[in-house]
């Protein structure tokens, strides 16, 4: 029985409402006995054919559309409600406390009447609101009561309440001049969409057992831009870490570093450590020895590519690159298995700045990387060699070796409904779509 024909088989007969109560918890993670709300005049036919089964389309994760800047949204059942979540990064720059929450817009079904949206966007409560589901993976929501968002002190009253909820503190606080117009100019940009927002349905990564930690949600530090929320994925032996939300230079969809797995970083050891240059000279060489793999292997695929429309028979199954490839691939897990100590001491080299400077001083591994780093309106990004430093299972940092900066990383512990991909292909294609409205 597929669930979408239960509203029409609940109006016609009570007896199915004892089918509906099992599958409303599974399905939309309603805990309580939904028996229990007949008792404000509401049954449990009402809640999913009214409501659940109307915006079911809705429930999970979702980037909205608020150019660089993004966003991670959280839609969920809680109980006559469905209610849209917005979570923010802790204040910077304390990346490993707990996220904060607040409340975008909420559905309800009161008595026996149609599902009511609400805005809850402001500091008035809730008031009159609408949601459009433009398809399955899309919708929009509008505030139809926009002068609720205002404040009675104007637009500097609104500014400053911003920036405590913000920020954790006032602009006089903030003594970075360039860190003043960053902030300035996100509220202006922000402030303008008053809660009418697109917002595009994004998914958890999908894990593997031979993934180097489980992938997932991280809260990173990004110097003035303060708290940004990253996505952290496994690509076979490469790993990517995606914008959800972004900033003015690196917009959220962005990814914004990549790690080469196949390149396993050994540090010297912790006095020479702190020596920039040595770091340096070590990142280096490994770039080097990566843009000479890639020259060769273009070279062998060059080669082959000639070779095939040479020969008269398709070439043999068996050897070939396939095979190379995949011994390669091996051959370098196991060195980094077998030679990567259990932890080794760690500290950032003279000259790095770190926004947070309750690091780890101790790692499992390193690996090469690079991240992306533009001008302001993303204009003339390049890729700039980094490190990848593994703390442990819920941490990890990168050293911007250009930038002489660190970002470091905290995994966010929140269990989210309604996020996994359906397949893999799902996942890397939504990866791709939001890439190129970042774009």
């Amino acid at each position: 029985m597929q669930y979408k024909s239960l509203p029409c088989l609940t109006s016609t007969c009570l007896q199915w409402e004892g089918l509906i109560s099992p599958i409303l918890g599974p399905e939309y993670g309603v805990c309580e006995n939904l028996r229990k709300l007949e008792i404000t005049g509401v049954s449990c036919r009402d809640v999913y054919a009214k409501l659940l089964h109307r915006y079911r389309h809705i429930l999970g994760l979702w980037q909205p559309d608020i150019g660089p800047y993004g966003g991670l949204l959280n839609v969920v059942v809680d109980g006559l409600f469905i209610i849209g979540w917005m979570y923010l990064p802790p204040h910077d720059p304390h990346v490993d406390d707990p996220m904060r929450f607040k409340p975008l817009f909420r559905i309800h079904l009161m008595e026996r009447k149609c599902a009511t949206v609400e805005c809850m966007y402001g500091h008035k409560g809730p008031h009159n609101g609408h949601i459009q589901i433009v398809k399955k993976d899309e919708f929009s929501t509008k505030c139809n009561q926009t002068d609720h968002h205002r404040m009675s002190g104007g637009r500097q009253e609104e500014f400053r309440t911003w920036l405590r909820e913000e920020w954790g503190r006032t602009l006089e606080d903030i003594f970075h001049e360039h860190m003043q117009e960053l902030i300035l100019m996100k509220f202006i940009y922000t402030s303008q969409y008053d809660n009418c927002l697109t917002y595009r349905r994004i998914y958890l990564p999908p894990s593997s057992p031979d993934d180097l930690i489980q992938p997932g949600l991280f809260k990173g530090t990004y110097g003035s831009h303060g708290l940004e929320i990253v996505m952290l994925s496994f690509h076979g032996k490469k790993a990517k870490g995606t914008k959800i939300t972004g900033d003015p230079n690196i917009p959220a969809g962005q990814q914004t570093v990549e790690i080469d797995l196949a390149h396993p970083l050994r540090l010297p050891d912790i006095e020479n450590l702190r020596d920039f240059s040595e770091l340096s000279r070590i990142v280096l060489e490994v770039q080097e020895q990566v843009r000479r793999e890639e020259q060769e292997r273009e070279q062998r695929q060059e080669e082959e590519e000639h070779s095939q429309q040479a020969a008269s028979q398709p070439a043999s199954p068996l050897g070939g690159e396939g095979a190379e490839g995949e011994e390669t691939a091996a051959g370098a897990e196991g060195t980094t298995q077998d030679k990567a100590p259990a932890s080794q001491p760690f500290v950032l080299p003279m000259g790095v700045i770190s926004r947070n400077e309750d690091y780890p001083r101790t790692c499992r591994i390193c690996f090469y990387g690079t991240g992306l780093i533009a001008g302001h309106g993303f204009t003339s990004p390049e890729r700039t060699p980094g490190v990848f430093v593994l703390f442990d299972d819920d941490r990890f940092g990168f050293i911007w070796l250009e930038l002489k900066s660190f970002s470091l990383y905290s995994r966010i512990k929140v269990s989210f409904q309604n996020a996994q991909a359906p397949s893999r292909e799902a996942f890397d294609e939504m990866l791709k779509n939001i890439q190129s409205l970042a774009t």
